[in-house]
């Protein structure tokens, strides 16, 4: 079987795009790795509706990827605040090459907004593709995709 022949119905790309592959899922995991955890700070940082900011918050609490934790502001009502799980800290590596590869191909001229660096030598921080032998700064030419055990005939 070729890959064209191949269903994607269980590609681990697609069934990741299902949970985070829309815009603004994107922008409040963005957000929330930088600090964020509030409805409100969401909503005027990332400037979308109550209502998708809601749903979207929704759908990653659901998926696992935020848990709330409640809190309350002396004199208001019980709020939620919004928190990375590990499975949203998970998250983290594919955030930073998109973080990559925007600087290196669709940064303004004014430059980036945030600069990650290794707080132990200030260094820019880079993401890489190593396989599990610790071979690291790995291409496309370097790595053999096969199909895997979960690979089905397309309908």
């Amino acid at each position: 079987m070729e890959w064209l022949e191949a269903s994607t119905e269980n590609c681990p790309v697609q069934r990741t795009l299902d949970v985070i592959g829309e815009k603004w899922t994107l922008l409040i995991l963005r957000d929330a790795v930088n600090g964020v955890r509030r409805f409100d700070d969401f909503h005027l940082h990332i400037g979308l509706s109550e209502a998708v900011l809601s749903d979207r918050l929704r759908k990653l609490t659901s998926a696992g990827i935020l848990k709330t934790v409640p809190y309350r502001e002396p004199g208001s009502r019980p709020r939620n605040e919004y928190r990375l799980t590990r499975k949203g800290w998970d998250l983290w590596p594919v955030l930073m090459a998109l973080t990559q590869w925007g600087e290196a191909y669709a940064l303004g001229p004014e430059g980036p907004v945030l600069d990650v660096t290794h707080t132990d030598c200030d260094a820019p921080v880079r993401v890489v593709v190593e396989c599990s032998a610790d071979h690291s700064a790995l291409t496309p030419r370097d790595v053999t995709a096969r199909l895997g055990s979960g690979a089905r005939l397309r309908p």
